[in-house]
């Protein structure tokens, strides 16, 4: 399984997992009524571009990467600003997006990829980067994970 670590770019798995939510969607499988999803998914989707947004603002001021293929290119320990209450606001994002997604189609099945999402991002992202990142930065890394939860 090792050969998924880190291989496919987040954002284009977050695409995967909106095509395969739409195909819920059309196929008609655990769709729900009566449910206001429209606002509130409006409200999830903004909220995940924010915390998207401020991840790659606070890379892009601290000069490092934003391409979470290849960890060991990162030059600087982000920990402030948005990194002082999420590890990985930027899949954070992500989620808030596919959850906004999920609300829309007002899809239960949709809404069940949204763990999946996690559970393959744990995995096959998060683990093999932290793998890199606390040989690259050391205990100071052990420490801001010690202080700063993965999701949030």
């Amino acid at each position: 399984m090792k050969v998924l670590e880190t291989r496919i770019p987040p954002l284009a798995l977050v695409m995967i997992f909106a095509v395969l939510m739409g195909l819920l969607h059309w196929l008609g499988w655990g769709q729900m009524t009566n449910f206001p999803g429209l606002w509130a998914a409006i409200g999830i989707f903004v909220i995940g571009a924010v915390v998207t947004l401020w991840g790659v603002i606070a890379f892009r001021l601290a000069k490092t990467t934003v391409d979470p293929r290849d960890p060991r290119q990162s030059s600087t320990l982000v920990d402030t600003g948005i990194y002082a209450f999420s590890r990985n606001p930027m899949y954070l994002g992500f989620l808030c997006w596919l959850l906004a997604l999920a609300l829309y189609l007002q899809n239960a099945g949709a809404l069940l990829l949204c763990p999946l999402f996690v559970l393959y991002m744990n995995r096959f992202q998060i683990q093999p980067e932290e793998r890199a990142l606390k040989s690259l930065f050391g205990e100071p890394y052990r420490d801001y994970m010690r202080r700063v939860r993965r999701w949030f």
